[in-house]
């Protein structure tokens, strides 16, 4: 089995919503034998077409003119997300202290805590962290504020932040976390912050580090509803027909895969 040394946003979810798959998926690191959604290619090339948004909305922020990036959205989602980005949020290129992918990282007791964002920005006094998403539905507030997404980015910055702030720590009631929705560019999510807060999901993802490192099983989750979506449920006799990918998108998120260098990411000492 393989020894796991970093935990994020994704690998917590997937511990909280089945330990079974944190196991298969992060510990023994296997192969996926089954797909997660149908219709399969549909949801690949969705999956991919939102992967491209991405990498067009860091270029954006790098500096590239929006001109020469609507060139690069080739297909009917890309030019739509693309307008409705272009429309609403280019105004955030005026913000100070922009950082576009930028990666943090903190000790989580026996582990590193990372996570990667899409943008952070500094306007004065308030830190708002972006994370764009493609879903082709709309999830509901309630739902996403429980999600370990919202929790960790947020906990995160305030640990391992300073470097992004002049070398002074970012307070919790300075941070917003938007998720802007491309299909829905009107609707976007908002979560303030506070100190009751931030102390509630550090202390949380400590326990839940501490969990997973004195482990000595990974059960099942008992809500099968979630297998209809889990590449590893052939493992589990838990059948073979995949989840409508509508639904799926909002019960998974693939696992970002991203090049560490620690010596270039914002941390905390141990």
């Amino acid at each position: 089995m393989q020894i796991l040394n970093t935990l994020s946003q994704s690998s917590l979810q997937d511990y909280h919503d089945c330990p079974r798959r944190f196991e298969l998926r992060y510990l023994q690191q296997l192969a996926y034998p089954a797909i997660e959604t149908e219709p399969a290619l549909e949801n690949e090339s969705h999956q991919k077409e939102g992967e491209y948004f991405h990498r067009l909305a860091q270029q954006y922020f790098v500096g590239i003119p929006n001109e020469q990036i609507s060139k690069l959205a080739n297909t009917e989602n890309l030019q739509r997300w693309w307008e409705n980005f272009s429309n609403g949020l280019t105004g955030l290129s005026g913000l100070k202290g922009l950082k576009a992918e930028v990666t943090l990282s903190a000790p989580l007791g026996n582990y590193r805590l990372v996570a990667k964002y899409d943008l952070i920005a500094i306007d004065n006094d308030k830190v708002f962290i972006y994370d764009w998403k493609t879903y082709r539905k709309r999830p509901k507030t309630e739902w996403l504020a429980i999600r370990w997404q919202t929790r960790v980015y947020r906990a995160l910055l305030v640990q391992a932040g300073a470097h992004l702030n002049n070398g002074k720590q970012i307070q919790p009631e300075q941070i917003e976390m938007i998720y802007w929705f491309a299909n829905f560019p009107n609707e976007p999510a908002k979560f303030s912050y506070d100190a009751n807060q931030f102390k509630r999901d550090w202390d949380a993802l400590t326990r839940l580090s501490d969990e997973i490192k004195s482990a000595s099983s990974f059960p099942k989750t008992e809500d099968s509803n979630k297998c209809l979506y889990c590449p590893y449920r052939s493992y589990c006799n838990r059948g073979i027909k995949a989840g409508d990918a509508m639904d799926a998108e909002l019960e998974t998120e693939a696992e970002e895969l991203f090049d560490i260098n620690f010596e270039q990411i914002g941390e905390i000492e141990f």
